[in-house]
């Protein structure tokens, strides 16, 4: 089978960006590079700490993977990398499988994540809920700071497990090796970070010169500076990488392909699967918040692809998963960005730094790099929604506390799972009951109409939607069929689907069986193109007039002689046509 050319498409952004461009441009983007380069350092180490891997192995991914989607991306300023959201995940998957296959699992997230944007399905992440993603973002939050506890309170623990019921349990049991030293480390590094990012900016009016030149430097890297001269210096007692990881190599990783069979690859589905839908989540969520400060428009599926090509590619090469980083992006934009070179400067920023500085992260403390997680985790968290809930509906507040303390206490797949389905659930009880049925008295619906007495024939418009969850609309109607003519106006019924077609056709066989000639009016596209589809036009007994007053003529003229024309129940609806 040939694929459609539209399929076919593959149009990174950077084809548009060269156009017009300049000097002035690629040094802003220089810059740009430089200094999201200089923010991601810590993160990248700290995100794969956290995940239960080596700090390189957070660096690798954002040099190979950082690179590949500013290359191939859909968006022009977006930057790439490990991210906070997957630390779960990963961590999970590494306790349970061990590394080569988190390899694995990463390169099946790839190849998923290329076919949903080859296969144009970009769009339809958007469709995701909000309360989902709130509830999911707030829970994987509480999970990274929980998480962090080991490092932040200094605690000896050989593993962590990676449930929340574990963690709770091992961080009491461990808790007499709390280390004093550890915590001092770790809050000083936190109260740097919020000062040199909050309170800083707050002194811009009245120190200009002093707020520009240092804003420009990260709160995370000033922590990690006077964290590891505090650390060497007073010879404090606290892990640091060099103690735990034997610090990182001056080097890139080479190719490396793990073993593959059928019986892990089927394992490892699920959370290939929940790695690639939170990837394509957080890098389209991003690569939106993009759009809105730089006035553009990103291209989802080639978004996409490009994530599903650098998570394939990356995990060879001692990396894991990637997506877009929202933190890092606003940094970029903020910083002057106008094309995904800057994207690729912050690759080789890292690159450089690794191959000339990396001796000096061994020196790193890790309360230090706990301390940037849990800054990370505050952040990233959508705290004030749990405030709102109050004035949305209780769909809305059951779906996102469903979903945040199954992510807690559970699993993320698990909790958007339950998530989608509540959500679907919720969908269609509010379109099932927006979709209603009215009895019309024809005389008042149309002006001249003759009168007749209901039980002999009766009229009935629908509104909405005629789906699986309205049927019970038509089955109301078959409860209360007249002697001899059945009008059903369906020009306000915007959709029809095979559930509705069926039961219409239901009601036509009671129609039939009971010699009452079923008249169907307004019957607009969509649903007269399933009405034919199904059949539904062809049954003895069914007729189609164009619109009401077509239908009453007919109607009237099929009643028999001695029906008794009189006029219409005083009790029964008249509404306007």
């Amino acid at each position: 089978m040939q694929l459609p050319d539209s399929i076919l498409m593959f149009k990174p952004s950077i084809l548009q960006s060269m156009r017009g461009y300049n000097r002035e441009r690629f040094i802003k983007d220089v810059t740009a590079g430089l200094t999201v380069g200089v923010v991601a350092l810590p993160l990248a180490m700290a995100f794969a700490i956290a995940s239960g891997l080596t700090p390189q192995t957070g660096i690798f991914t954002a040099i190979i993977a950082g690179f590949l989607i500013a290359l191939f991306g859909g968006s022009k300023v977006q930057i790439g990398g490990p991210a906070g959201a997957f630390i779960v995940i990963v961590y999970g998957i590494v306790e349970r499988y061990g590394v080569p296959s988190l390899i694995i699992a990463t390169a099946m997230s790839g190849v998923l994540l290329f076919l949903m944007g080859l296969f144009r399905m970009g769009t339809l992440v958007r469709f995701i809920p909000v309360a989902v993603v709130i509830g999911f973002t707030n829970g994987i939050a509480v999970l990274i700071g929980l998480s962090q506890l080991k490092d932040f309170l200094g605690l000896s623990i050989p593993k962590l497990p990676a449930d929340f019921f574990g963690m709770l349990s091992t961080l009491w049991a461990y808790q007499s090796t709390f280390n004093p030293y550890a915590l001092a480390v770790s809050v000083g590094s936190l109260l740097t970070i919020i000062v040199w990012q909050h309170f800083l900016p707050a002194l811009g009016p009245r120190t200009p010169l002093l707020h520009g030149k240092l804003t420009i430097i990260p709160g995370s890297i000033v922590a990690l500076i006077l964290g590891s001269i505090a650390v060497t210096t007073l010879n404090l007692p606290v892990e640091t990488i060099g103690s735990r990881f034997g610090g990182i190599p001056a080097e890139l990783p080479a190719f490396a392909l793990p073993e593959l069979n059928w019986e892990t690859a089927r394992f490892l589905f699920i959370p290939a699967l929940t790695l690639a839908i939170l990837g394509a989540i957080e890098s389209l969520l991003c690569a939106r918040v993009a759009d809105g400060m730089v006035d553009e428009r990103h291209d989802p599926n080639q978004e996409l692809m490009a994530q599903g090509t650098a998570n394939f590619i990356t995990p060879f090469f001692g990396g894991m998963p990637a997506t877009g980083t929202i933190a890092r992006t606003v940094t970029n934009v903020k910083s002057g960005a106008s094309s995904p070179i800057a994207g690729m400067v912050h690759a080789l920023v890292l690159l450089l730094i690794v191959l000339v500085a990396a001796p000096l992260a061994a020196l790193v403390p890790l309360p230090t790099l706990a301390a940037v997680l849990m800054f990370v985790a505050w952040n990233m968290g959508e705290w004030r929604e749990f405030a709102r809930l109050r004035s949305y509906r209780m769909p809305y507040r059951l779906t996102l506390l469903a979903v945040f303390f199954l992510t807690v206490v559970f699993d993320l797949t698990v909790a958007v799972e339950v998530g989608l389905v509540a959500a679907c659930l919720t969908f269609i009880y509010r379109i099932s009951s927006l979709s209603r049925s009215e009895p019309l008295v024809p005389p008042a619906a149309v002006s001249g109409a003759p009168q007749w007495n209901d039980s002999d024939l009766r009229v009935w418009r629908l509104y909405g939607a005629l789906f699986f969850g309205a049927v019970k609309l038509i089955e109301d109607i078959e409860d209360h069929l007249p002697r001899h003519v059945a009008i059903v106006d369906l020009k306000n019924v915007i959709y029809l689907d095979s559930s509705g077609a069926e039961e219409m056709q239901h009601l036509a066989r009671a129609c039939q069986k009971r010699n009452i000639t079923l008249i169907l009016c307004g019957v607009i596209e969509q649903p007269l193109d399933m009405a034919r589809r199904a059949r539904l036009l062809d049954h003895p007994g069914v007729r189609q007039e164009p619109d009401l007053r077509a239908a009453l003529a007919a109607g009237l003229a099929l009643l028999p002689p001695g029906a008794d024309n009189g006029p219409a129940p005083a009790t029964a609806a008249s509404p306007a046509a």
